[in-house]
Formats: structure tokens, C-alpha cells, sequence
């Protein structure tokens, strides 16, 4: 059985799902989504993915395409049907179809729903987990409202293929002050030199991470603290951990920047600890 997409209503093969030449999303990044972890073919974090998709589309003024009970059915249809167990779930909604026009259509314009599922090799992730991944560094250029998960991703993507062709798995932005805002796909975090955990704080420039802000309750039941200060990359080099973030990464741990090592190249404990948490954590509460 191929894998299937929901598209505005129907279930298709995922071969033939198509969206309208004039959907605002295709044409005009007029569009959020939203990406869950599936554990057991359930979602993890479920309440935070729905409440920051609820406060994406409020922000731009797109309404919810239904509500959130019927949202879920629809979600937990596209998991059975592709049946998934161990993977991701992709949620896109934008503004709808219309004439090309910069400003708003009209209220009778109805948002546009596409959700996919993918099964993922967990053997494969953990492996990769393991090993440690590297990170390159890249100037910040993104727009001012990166705390909206927009599909309007270039930046991101220029900056997922810079790595890429350095063999590295993620992009650090770095601001005009010299400080990491965020990775392309991912939060980012260090051990520093004294031992403290830092992460970036939300209110600046970046991307409220669902995972982040579970990872978080899990280092206070740990009796650990977070310092949420934003830190350079020479601060990432000289720390004793680093790692990621994220729902298509976890808790990922980072063994260099730019080609030098953090610590002894070699994934850390707290890191790797905070990891298996993390898991624990989110197949326990999956839903």
C-alpha cells in the first residue's frame, strides 16, 4: 500500500495529491504548519503542536479550517492510513484559493488543508544520534516574525543546503550581534564552559519550539536549571555539550561548529541523557 494525503476534504494517493495553482500557500508562503513526532502512531506533544498552530493562524488572520476535535480525527486518519507507527506527521493550512493579490480575498475564501504521514527508521536515528551530528554557522536574514511557523522557509533552506554541502546536519543563524538565534530546522542549546544548560529565550527572533518547551519540563523535574541566554558560536566551540532540538530531530547532540570540535568530538552525557528523558517523556504522553 502506497502512503496517502489528505488535500481540502478527500483522502488520495499520495501520487496524485495537488493543490490549486492559486493557492495562497503555493504562491505567496500564505500558509503555516505544523510537524509532530509519532511514537506507537501517536502524537507526541499534541498539545503544544495544536496551541502553537492555533496561534500561528491567529497571528496572520487565517481562520482554523475546523475545529480542533475534528482536526485530531482527521490527523489520526492520515496515521492509520498510511499506518505509521514510528515517524512524522505534516500539517500545512493556508489562506485558501484565490486570484493572485497581495492583500486578503474575501471571507468566502476557505483555508486549504494538506496533511501527510512518513514512517522513519528509529535503528537509523539512533545510530545517527549516537555518532553526534556537525553544524555550520550562517548570518541571520530571516524576516522579523520567525515566532510564526510560516512556510516561508528560503532562508532556511539556503541555509539547510550550505550545511549540507559541508557535510554538516544543521545551520546555526547567527545576528548582527554575533549571537545564535536558532538552527534552519531546530532550536539550539549548549553545556557551556561552567556546566549550565542555555538555550535561547523565546522572546527574541526565533521559533517557539514545542519540543523545547517539553525538553524544558523535563530538566526541571531533573533538579537541572536552564540559563536562557543566547550564546556565540566561539562559546558553542569552547562548551563541554551542544545539541538540537526539534520534532524531526528530538534531542540531537552536536559534536562541532564549523568544522571544530565541541568538547571530545564525541556525542555528550548530558546531552545523550536528556535524549532518552526526552523520548520517555514523549511516548508517555503521545496521543
Amino acid at each position: 500500500m502506497g502512503r496517502i494525503a489528505y488535500v481540502n476534504g478527500r483522502f488520495v494517493p499520495h501520487a496524485q495529491a495537488t493543490v490549486h495553482i492559486e493557492d495562497r500557500g503555493y504562491q505567496l508562503a500564505d500558509a503555516v504548519y505544523e510537524v509532530w513526532s509519532l511514537f506507537d502512531g501517536k502524537m507526541a506533544d499534541a498539545e503544544g503542536h495544536f496551541t502553537r498552530l492555533e496561534r500561528s493562524l491567529s497571528e496572520l488572520r487565517i481562520a482554523m479550517p475546523m475545529s480542533r476535535r475534528a482536526l485530531t480525527l482527521v490527523l489520526r486518519e492520515a496515521i492509520r492510513r498510511n499506518r505509521v507507527r514510528e515517524g512524522l506527521l505534516y500539517l500545512q493550512v493556508s489562506r485558501g484559493v484565490a486570484p493572485r493579490d497581495h492583500a486578503f480575498p474575501g471571507d468566502e475564501v476557505r483555508p486549504s488543508v494538506v496533511i501527510t504521514a512518513k514512517s522513519l527508521d528509529r535503528a537509523a536515528v539512533e545510530a545517527k544520534a549516537a555518532r553526534g551530528v556537525a553544524v555550520v554557522t550562517a548570518p541571520e536574514n530571516r524576516w522579523g516574525r520567525c515566532d510564526i511557523k510560516t512556510v516561508g522557509l528560503l532562508p532556511n533552506v539556503l541555509a539547510k543546503q550550505k550545511a549540507k554541502e559541508a557535510g554538516a546536519a544543521e545551520a546555526w543563524f547567527v545576528d548582527e550581534l554575533g549571537f545564535v538565534t536558532e538552527g534552519s530546522s531546530s532550536n539550539a542549546w549548549i553545556v557551556d564552559a561552567d556546566g549550565r544548560l542555555r538555550t535561547r529565550d523565546t522572546n527574541a527572533n526565533i521559533l517557539r519550539g514545542v519540543t523545547r518547551r517539553t525538553l524544558m519540563d523535563v530538566i526541571a523535574r531533573e533538579g537541572l536549571a536552564v540559563d536562557e541566554r543566547p550564546f556565540t558560536p566561539a562559546e558553542a566551540v569552547a562548551a563541554r555539550e551542544a545539541f538540537v532540538t526539534g520534532a524531526g530531530t528530538l534531542v540531537l547532540p552536536v559534536v562541532a561548529v564549523d568544522g571544530k570540535p565541541i568538547g571530545n568530538g564525541a556525542p555528550g552525557p548530558l546531552a545523550m541523557r536528556l535524549r532518552r528523558l526526552y523520548i520517555d517523556e514523549a511516548r508517555a504522553g503521545a496521543v
